[in-house]
């Protein structure tokens, strides 16, 4: 164990997908609260970029497009090429790559902190067991125990600016005139197994409407299709949004949502990071992977099969033919679970304002 972290300069590499830079942005918080006057930057991918442009704990972002401009081993020697003049004198490394453990070992900082089932462990000064049973925020808050830096629970975090918030309520203002509260889901994942049929989304927004609610439906450009699909002949006030906003206005929104229902995926860490009560959709994954939601207020709703999990991601297609996994999450019972979880909160904000 290093005894004092060093308060010099700090790099934090995390360039996989969306989700797994919301739930990085703890261990930022945290590294800040343990060296408030070092340099602190964090390594992302383009698409990841605006999660962490606005956060007040760092002071540089460095953006690595390494299936883009910085693809290939060019762009990877120009990446080391860049850490290594940073001299940084400590990076911690939550991605298990080999790409970013090798990137750790160029930069020629003295402590290198990673994860024991690293692809890349070997190049790491000091090494983190990975506990599969802990959520992904714990798991990389566990880095700093190499470091001698307590932290304790710490939610995600998304800062939006004063721009991203009046490009919301201009958004929401339909629904504002019209004094309803809203339901936010988001139907889409990179991964087609992790998606609830679409006609099933259809059916929970019908019901959702007809319970007074109005829905915002949320995703990226690729889903806005998907979006318009599900969101076509259900009565009552539907915005999408799906494509529009950033990932700080998203996480913006949600604060001001009622729920959230998604599938297992980025929207569920988004909502994390708004603590806005959640429904979460788990087919091919299980919760105990890591990644549920880090929320005061969640259900997670899954049907138990012998096949469950088929892989830690999701797939393009079922392995066995059936995709039991979603379809047998039942309509009705998602419905039920976001009138309970809005009720919840409600209940629970009631008991502690007295």
């Amino acid at each position: 164990m290093i005894r004092q972290l060093p308060h010099h300069k700090i790099l934090i590499i995390q360039t996989a997908f969306i989700g797994d830079v919301v739930l990085v942005t703890p261990l930022i918080r945290a590294v800040r609260r343990c060296a408030a006057e070092a340099t602190l930057h964090v390594m992302v991918i383009p698409a990841a970029q605006n999660i962490v442009e606005n956060n007040p704990a760092l002071n540089e972002v460095l953006v690595y497009d390494k299936r883009g401009s910085q693809s290939g081993w060019r762009g990877f020697f120009r990446m080391c090429s860049r850490v290594r003049r940073e001299k940084y004198g400590l990076v911690l490394v939550p991605h298990r790559s080999l790409r970013s453990a090798l990137i750790a070992w160029c930069s020629g900082a003295r402590v290198r902190v990673g994860f024991s089932n690293s692809a890349g462990a070997f190049l790491f000064s000091h090494r983190v067991r990975y506990i599969r049973s802990q959520h992904e925020i714990d798991r990389n808050l566990s880095l700093l125990a190499s470091v001698a830096c307590p932290a304790g629970r710490i939610l995600p975090e998304l800062f939006a600016t004063e721009q991203d918030q009046q490009f919301v309520v201009h958004l929401l203002a339909p629904l504002d005139r019209a004094g309803m509260s809203f339901i936010a889901v988001a139907p889409g994942s990179v991964w087609k197994t992790k998606r609830w049929p679409a006609d099933y989304y259809h059916k929970l927004l019908k019901k959702l409407s007809g319970a007074g609610y109005a829905i915002v439906l949320l995703g990226g450009s690729q889903d806005r299709e998907l979006c318009e699909a599900i969101a076509a002949a259900v009565p009552g006030l539907v915005i999408n949004s799906a494509g529009v906003l950033t990932l700080r206005q998203a996480a913006w929104l949600l604060s001001r949502a009622a729920a959230l229902v998604a599938n297992d995926s980025a929207p569920l860490h988004l909502g994390s990071a708004a603590n806005v009560p959640m429904v979460a959709l788990f087919g091919p994954t299980i919760p105990g992977f890591g990644f549920a939601p880090y929320s005061d207020h969640f259900v997670v709703v899954e049907t138990e099969l012998p096949c469950r999990p088929c892989g830690i991601h999701g797939g393009e297609r079922c392995p066995i033919g059936t995709h039991a996994c979603m379809i047998h999450l039942r309509v009705d019972e998602v419905y039920q679970e976001t009138l309970n979880i809005i009720n919840q909160k409600k209940d629970y904000e009631r008991n502690h304002q007295n």
